[in-house]
């Protein structure tokens, strides 16, 4: 299975963005992760067979996880965002079910968000 992440971009401090992962094959758990400069690799979201979500308590609230499964897609839309989300995100999979946050097999390359004030 290959990932392919968009939607990365700037926006101010407050602003939202929409990013988007499609896969090249069926999975059953799809998550984000991110990775600021300088610090470890931290959980966003994931969705396991398309309905079951799962946020981090620094985004609860302001992210939203969804999945066209047709399009084996997944949109994470960013709300609110904050400087502190600046990071570099990535999109993750595994064709088993999503099982608290076991390793994933597959990986995309990521994409860039950086919020200003």
């Amino acid at each position: 299975v290959q990932l392919q992440e968009s939607g990365g971009g700037s926006v101010q401090s407050g602003g939202s963005l929409k990013l988007s992962c499609a896969a090249s094959g069926d999975t059953r758990c799809m998550a984000w992760f991110r990775q600021a400069p300088g610090k470890e690799r931290e959980r966003v979201a994931k969705i396991s067979s398309g309905v079951i979500t799962t946020y981090s308590d620094s985004v609860k609230g302001r992210f939203t996880i969804s999945q066209d499964n047709a399009k084996k897609t997944v949109y994470p839309q960013m709300n609110s965002l904050k400087l502190e989300d600046t990071a570099m995100y990535y999109c993750a999979a595994n064709t088993r079910p999503c099982a608290d946050w076991r390793p994933f097999d597959y990986w995309g390359q990521g994409t860039q968000v950086t919020v200003s004030s």
